[in-house]
């Protein structure tokens, strides 16, 4: 496996006009050719599963905040879902030829390992919009097949947009590599109930970001080593049955976001 490279030594101009196409656009037919082409490998080879992805809410911004094993976390968290999807990505990836390809299908690029405030105004313009992104809580890939650690930047995005979070666990995806040796094992993405926390005027300090990804995190552990230790097929009568006691509860009194 590649080591990580968190160090781009081109210079943030570079990534501008990517920056400027996704604040004027979203994502165009690239992204629905991408989706057709990779959904049929994921449900056939991968038997991928989304659980729960009525939580996410219909319309509005919203930050999908899902762990990091694989490149293919993408498409799993998005693939499966009718909205379409902003992605957060390094910047790493945005080489020819494959530019194209993110800048048409809604990623947009933050350069890790110094703060990018470009990157965060991006986000700004696609959650005030009304629309929908991803952005990893560990702020980037976990190596070690666990999960890693909370990054104050899903907090700070929370905080400062007060749009609506949706934690959510995958497991599987750090084994897609396997691939190589004809091995494809199953990839569950299971979405967690929304929560929203309230809107900071001023930046938020680094210790709220903190306190912030750290709440966000805790729901994405609980869900993912849910799913390690109770499998799929358990996860689904779980969530079916959650289902029918939320609906039967929605019919009551409406439906409702945690404020955290």
């Amino acid at each position: 496996m590649k080591p990580q490279v968190y160090k781009d030594d081109r210079p943030a101009e570079y990534f501008t006009r990517f920056h400027e196409r996704t604040r004027r656009r979203r994502p165009d037919w690239v992204y629905g050719l991408v989706r057709a082409i990779i959904t049929p490998y994921m449900l056939v080879l991968h038997r991928a599963r989304a659980i729960d992805s009525d939580k996410i809410p219909p319309e509005g911004p919203v930050i999908i905040a899902p762990n990091h094993f694989s490149f293919m976390d993408h498409f799993y968290v998005a693939a499966l879902i009718r909205r379409e999807v902003h992605f957060m990505s390094k910047s790493q990836l945005f080489k020819r030829p494959m530019q194209f390809i993110y800048t048409h299908g809604g990623v947009f690029p933050i350069l890790r390992g110094r703060r990018d405030e470009e990157a965060f105004q991006t986000a700004h313009t696609v959650l005030g919009r009304g629309d929908l992104i991803v952005m990893y809580a560990e702020g980037g890939r976990s190596r070690s097949g666990d999960l890693g650690e909370a990054k104050p930047g899903i907090g700070r995005l929370a905080l400062e947009t007060g749009a609506v979070i949706v934690p959510t666990a995958i497991s599987g995806s750090q084994h897609t590599r396997n691939w190589k040796r004809l091995q494809f094992p199953n990839v569950t993405v299971q979405y967690g109930d929304p929560i929203q926390f309230d809107q900071v005027v001023e930046e938020p300090t680094r210790e709220q970001s903190q306190a912030a990804a750290q709440i966000i995190f805790e729901r994405i552990e609980k869900l993912y080593y849910g799913l390690r230790r109770e499998g799929r097929a358990r996860a689904v009568r779980a969530s079916r049955a959650a289902r029918a006691a939320r609906r039967a509860g929605e019919r009551a009194g409406g439906r409702a976001v945690e404020r955290a």
